[in-house]
């Protein structure tokens, strides 16, 4: 089924470790939330590195380097080298570095993973607007990030100073709820400028760029929580996806995704890759089927008979609303639905 079209999860008799070459995993709300790591996830990407999946961790988050990244991952249990980990601070770097050349100043408004992937790019990170960049670049630069560091962004873009942006997601989860990301600190800098950055990471192509120069994926599947930034991202690169409900989608917002946002497969957490994925089919009758449940439209509302997995349900309803939808959005009412699959 192309992806264009898709109105339904597939189904894979074949374990998704076994089926795809390598995992390019998301990490915040997929492998850990606020610096913990996420229940299965350790057990499951150990298990499939062991049977032989390549494992690469790509995050929209600038915040850290690859190589602190690689000794967080390292110290929850899950063995990383920094070349495994790719970041939208390297993919942005990239971006400016073949628009500018080595040398040129980069006003840095984020933590030292920007710094770095400039360095690496052969570009100069600079602290002030007086500094005189050629470029700016603006990323996450954690919760501590001073209002005046987005004033120096100003002066410099106000001044025609061109302006790049590691990623543009509006929140990232953590360990007491979800919080304001990069996207909303970027919201304050277009507020104040009126003008628009130049946009790196996930879902745009250069992020996928960077990870397949990066890793040389051949079969790659893309693991993610969200749909508008890892799902569409594997949408735009034209390769599958898992959606983990570990993050920041929950059922309802699955149910109504567009085209762009619906995953290949869904699963609760990172034992997904372990695993094949049940095919869901039209029942005689009408409906969706998978597993012990039936899913279908009536009325305003999204039906759902049967009994089984919670997951299942799940899968048969993205079915029923994502047929519904047709190119758009389903807009039927799956509270009831949902409730009985305590999702």
């Amino acid at each position: 089924m192309s992806q264009q079209s898709r109105t339904r999860p597939s189904g894979s008799a074949t374990a998704l470790n076994e089926a795809y070459d390598t995992a390019l995993l998301d990490l915040d709300g997929v492998v850990y939330a606020g610096g913990e790591a996420i229940a299965y996830a350790v057990e499951s990407l150990r298990t499939a590195r062991g049977g032989g999946m390549r494992l690469a961790y790509v995050t929209n988050n600038a915040l850290r380097p690859p190589l602190a990244v690689a000794e967080h991952l390292t110290e929850l249990g899950v063995p990383a080298e920094p070349d495994e980990v790719i970041t939208s601070a390297q993919a942005v770097a990239r971006l400016i570095s073949e628009q500018f050349p080595a040398g040129s100043k980069v006003l840095v408004i984020g933590g030292e993973g920007l710094r770095v992937a400039l360095r690496e790019r052969g570009l100069v990170p600079v602290e002030s607007a007086a500094d005189g960049p050629a470029a700016v670049v603006q990323g996450y630069g954690g919760p501590e990030l001073a209002w005046g560091r987005f004033a120096e962004a100003c002066y410099a873009i106000n001044h025609g100073v061109p302006w790049f942006a590691s990623n543009t997601d509006l929140t990232i989860p953590s360990a007491r709820g979800i919080m304001p990301g990069n996207g909303a600190a970027v919201e304050v800098v277009r507020i104040a400028t009126g003008a628009e950055p130049q946009v790196a990471g996930k879902p745009l192509p250069p992020m996928h760029r960077e990870t397949i120069l990066r890793t040389g994926a051949r079969r790659a599947l893309v693991v993610g929580d969200r749909l508008d930034t890892d799902i569409e991202g594997a949408f735009n690169g034209g390769v599958d996806s898992l959606l983990v409900l570990t993050g920041v989608t929950d059922g309802a917002g699955l149910l109504a995704a567009e085209p762009r946002h619906r995953p290949t497969y869904v699963d609760a957490d990172l034992r997904g890759l372990l695993t094949g994925q049940p095919e869901v089919t039209e029942r005689v009758g009408g409906g969706f089927g998978c597993g012990g449940w039936t899913a279908s439209v009536g009325g305003d509302a999204l039906v759902l008979d049967g009994d089984g997995d919670p997951l299942d349900g799940l899968r048969a309803l993205c079915a029923a609303a994502w047929t519904d939808a047709g190119d758009g959005a389903c807009g039927r009412d799956a509270g009831k639905a949902l409730a009985r699959l305590g999702l």
